[in-house]
């Protein structure tokens, strides 16, 4: 699915945030997704750092700039600006430690708090290779995000399973919405508010009937 034009050649750009507990495997996420890296020896992410993407969508070249920080709490303090523009987001959490699981509601609050309603959220169950340790089922990842209108993947960044799966699935939901409401506006004839070309987009539509449906993996 992955197509490539110069790296100022974009017709969209979407702002992404990768959000969850320390340690599930964020930072591994975004660099399998963007370098096809991981890195066994990583440390917690100080402060915040993006890497960019470009995907082809419906022929469109989507230019995904995913943003990630730490975990902790001691980083709160820069939530508005990170999550300011977001229009997608990955909640991840580890399926070896329940704890970051239960965690997963208190990040949803945050990121809808600071986000617009229609921010498409992805629900991630991380380290799926490590199925042995496994403490968060898969059916309770899958009811959870049907329970808060959340897509849903387990992952393995080690292994590279679902990552450019689950990416690719937010960055086209996000696509599908901005495509409909341009298709809206110009039969409504206000051809003023349909994107221009390399434009970064705001998906805020408080109107919309746009509802997210959980999606799932085995």
């Amino acid at each position: 699915m992955a197509g490539y034009r110069a790296e100022d050649e974009y017709d969209y750009l979407f702002k992404l945030v990768l959000i969850g507990d320390s340690g599930v495997g964020k930072s591994n996420l975004l660099s399998r997704f963007t370098r096809n890296e991981f890195n066994l020896e990583s440390k917690s992410t100080i402060g915040v750092e993006f890497a960019t993407r470009s995907l082809n969508v419906d022929s469109k070249v989507i230019k995904a700039q995913i943003w990630d920080t730490a975990g902790q709490e001691r980083y709160r303090a820069i939530t508005s600006a990170y999550y300011r523009g977001a229009v997608g987001a990955l909640l991840v959490y580890d399926v070896t430690r329940r704890s970051t699981f239960e965690n997963v509601e208190r990040w949803l609050r945050e990121l809808r708090d600071h986000t617009d309603p229609n921010v498409v959220v992805m629900l991630i169950g991380n380290k799926s290779d490590l199925r042995h340790l496994v403490a968060v089922s898969t059916e309770d990842g899958k009811a959870l995000a049907e329970r808060e209108s959340l897509f849903f993947m387990e992952t393995s960044a080690l292994e590279a399973t679902n990552v450019e799966n689950a990416f690719a699935e937010v960055l086209t939901q996000i696509y599908h919405i901005v495509s409909r409401k341009a298709v809206e506006a110009s039969d409504e004839g206000a051809t003023s508010s349909v994107p221009a070309k390399g434009e970064t987009i705001d998906i805020k539509d408080e109107g919309s009937s746009w509802k997210r449906f959980g999606c799932c993996s085995g």
